[in-house]
């Protein structure tokens, strides 16, 4: 089964960027899925099962705090490996992310080349 890794940003452009980003990985079999919102990222992890999921903090509907509590703690899905994504600046309360079970965070904006080789190490796909 492959893969898939789930963008999740009310930012089209956030979007866009990190969907460019990784889609090199697509040519090792991953599947990129993307959501625009907390209650959509929420319903594609449920019914996808993706490996790793970049998640923006600041959403309408559901922030990423909320969406995390809910795969992690609620839902107890614990093969999802969680990168909140937070704006620069805004340095936000890392505990408030470890109590909802994040596992990483990254700073937009982000390197390409850290978030290809991050997502690559947590799938173990292999670099040439």
């Amino acid at each position: 089964m492959n893969p898939k890794i789930l963008i999740v940003d009310d930012e089209p452009h956030i979007r866009l960027l990190l969907e460019q980003t990784l889609e090199d990985l697509e040519d090792e079999g991953v599947e990129l899925l993307t959501a625009t919102n907390g209650e959509e990222a929420l319903e594609t992890i449920k019914a996808e099962k993706p490996a790793l999921v970049f998640l923006d903090v600041m959403m309408p509907k559901m922030n990423g705090f909320d969406v995390c509590n809910a795969v992690k703690n609620e839902l107890e899905i614990k093969d999802v490996y969680i990168i909140m994504l937070t704006a620069k600046g805004q340095e936000f309360d890392k505990q408030k992310g470890n109590e909802v079970g994040a596992d990483m965070y990254m700073t937009k904006p982000f390197d390409p080349d850290e978030v290809v080789a991050k997502a690559s190490n947590i799938l173990e796909i292999e670099r040439a």
